[in-house]
């Protein structure tokens, strides 16, 4: 990336090398750093951490199929939903936040980066109305039952979940085996990925 160092460059995907995906996600951290002084959106403070939030979001796509469309469950102020859908262009991405300041500052990101394919829902999960999507995610919002209690709505048979978990994955994934899930790490993150979950 040009302005914004998000970890090393061999790290980052290649999606996210583009010079238009990496003006618009130096333009993310920029608004996210303005407006987080204000409305304290995220603990990451720093441009520092900003950029190692972003790159959190991003490293699945090394390995992860580009969807057509994804569910973001519990954005937050746009980890992982935000920077997956400025990377992905061409999916159809719906971000789900139900805590309204953090809502109204991944609108005014769309607006600002004109970002055609995404739209957010200042709602809950539960609240959403049903549709299948090709890929659903999660960071930070709920154990892995909970998560596909609430993906199941939303999954087809094409579906996939892909959940950005901590150590306690290992304690949560017992008896998900039949659903075709694969465990990627990367330092401290475990990237819970269900390919089947219309199994679980």
């Amino acid at each position: 990336m040009r302005s914004v160092t998000i970890g090393r460059y061999e790290e980052i995907p290649a999606i996210a090398q583009s010079p238009e995906i990496a003006d618009r996600l130096e333009a993310f951290a920029t608004l996210l750093q303005a407006w987080n002084r204000i409305h304290n959106l995220t603990g990451a403070k720093t441009r520092e951490a900003i950029a190692e939030q972003m790159l959190d979001s991003l490293w699945p796509l090394t390995f992860l199929p580009e969807p057509e469309s994804l569910l973001d469950i519990g954005t937050g102020a746009g980890f992982p939903g935000m920077v997956l859908a400025i990377a992905l262009p061409r999916t159809e991405s719906t971000l789900c936040e139900p805590l309204h300041k953090r809502a109204a500052f991944l609108r005014h990101v769309v607006r600002e980066l004109k970002l055609e394919r995404v739209r957010v829902e200042a709602k809950r999960i539960e609240s959403l109305d049903t549709r299948p999507y090709a890929l659903i995610t999660s960071r930070a919002v709920a154990d892995t039952a909970k998560l596909i209690e609430w993906s199941r709505p939303f999954v087809a048979q094409n579906s996939q979940l892909l959940f950005y978990k901590g150590e306690r994955v290992f304690e949560e994934i017992e008896g998900l085996e039949s659903c075709r899930i694969e465990l990627i790490s990367r330092g401290r993150r475990n990237y819970l990925w269900i390919k089947e979950p219309f199994r679980c």
